[in-house]
């Protein structure tokens, strides 16, 4: 049987002349003008993977999230509420060697005020709206609030029985806790908007009250920071991360 006689010899031929008659410069042009399409594709693709791994290598994992609501912190606080505790948690061993993988989240900034006169009024609906968020997304855990933050979160029902978490936590006494504890409102039903509609009705509601926060003001690492008014310490009722929480406390308020 008589095989096909090739017809593209020549013209294969002809290319290896071409191609062996340019220099280097002249071959990477020749390259990038009949293959800039696939090449460009491929380039994005290794950066696309390139980045995502690089993203999953670096991602460290949030031990746990805290905001400052209405309350200002000075550099050392800020370092003790945050990076101070990650080194708390290395000094017991408790992060397993993963310590610069690991992080806690700390919002600042945020404020809460049904005060027109307030100077950080303006911030008030933008910062309601990321707490509403974080809170959804069960990412903010415990607060650290002025009296008039802690009575929001409190009516709103989103903070849990701090006497019942920390009376099952092994690692706190009674006597260390017990003092700071501070009691708050929950409204679990009212006429609110029958008011709103109609000014002649009494407002009426049905409430709950239980020990809902610790007054940290001169506990702990807040001792040193100088606040005039009372700061009030919450853990969320969603929170997934409550045995950090606890932990949290623990050298917060109550290590010398």
């Amino acid at each position: 049987m008589r095989l096909p006689e090739r017809k593209d010899v020549f013209f294969k031929n002809g290319l290896k002349e071409q191609w062996d008659s340019l220099n280097g410069k002249q071959k990477v042009q020749y390259v990038w003008d009949y293959y800039k399409f696939p090449i460009t594709v491929c380039i994005i693709f290794l950066y696309i993977i390139g980045y995502m791994a690089y993203g999953h290598i670096s991602k460290k994992e949030v031990l746990l999230y805290t905001g400052l609501i209405n309350v200002s912190a000075g550099e050392q606080l800020t370092y003790d509420l945050s990076g101070g505790f990650l080194d708390h948690l290395v000094s017991l061993n408790t992060l397993e060697g993963n310590a610069s993988r690991t992080d806690l989240k700390l919002y600042t900034g945020l404020y809460l005020t049904d005060n027109p006169d307030d100077p950080n009024h303006e911030y008030t609906y933008a910062s309601r709206i990321k707490i509403i968020a974080s809170i959804d997304d069960e990412k903010l855990d415990v607060v650290l609030m002025n009296r008039e933050a802690f009575d929001a979160f409190s009516q709103n029902g989103y903070l849990c029985n701090l006497e019942e978490l920390l009376r099952d936590a092994e690692s706190l006494t009674r006597t260390g806790w017990e003092p700071y504890l501070a009691a708050n409102t929950v409204i679990l039903e009212d006429n609110a908007d029958e008011v709103l509609q109609d000014s002649s009705l009494k407002y009426q509601a049905v409430t709950e009250e239980y020990p809902m926060g610790l007054n940290v003001s001169q506990a702990g690492v807040f001792r040193q920071a100088g606040f005039e008014d009372d700061v009030y310490l919450g853990v969320l009722k969603n929170s997934p991360r409550m045995e950090m929480a606890v932990e949290y406390i623990r050298y917060l308020c109550l290590l010398p």
